[in-house]
């Protein structure tokens, strides 16, 4: 995640430095800078679900595919097919969610 808001720092700094010299438009640098920050977020989701996978088929290889990594209690196959690389149950990831 700090590689990412690091890009994203450098693409801001980047997306201002292109429009020094010209007249300014705040709308279109607040148009730009909200397509940064949303392509920075969208690019930490996907990290965190690559992430999420590669746990996921640790997870197989151990053998403990389908329990929870905070508690150890079994995920229900209705969330494993809906989220197959869910690591936690429903409940516990509402609740890091939540935390966050």
């Amino acid at each position: 995640m700090l590689q990412v808001r690091r890009g994203e720092e450098s693409a801001e700094a980047s997306a201002n430095a292109d429009t020094r010299d010209q007249a300014r438009e705040y709308e279109d640098d607040a148009q730009r800078l909200a397509a940064l920050e949303l392509e920075g977020n969208l690019k930490a989701a996907d990290e965190n679900r690559l992430s999420n996978i590669e746990r996921a088929l640790q997870k197989i290889e151990d053998g403990s595919y389908g329990l929870s990594d905070a508690s150890g209690a079994p995920i229900p196959t209705e969330r494993l097919e809906a989220a197959p690389e869910a690591l936690y149950t429903l409940a516990e990831q509402q609740s890091r969610d939540a935390a966050r």
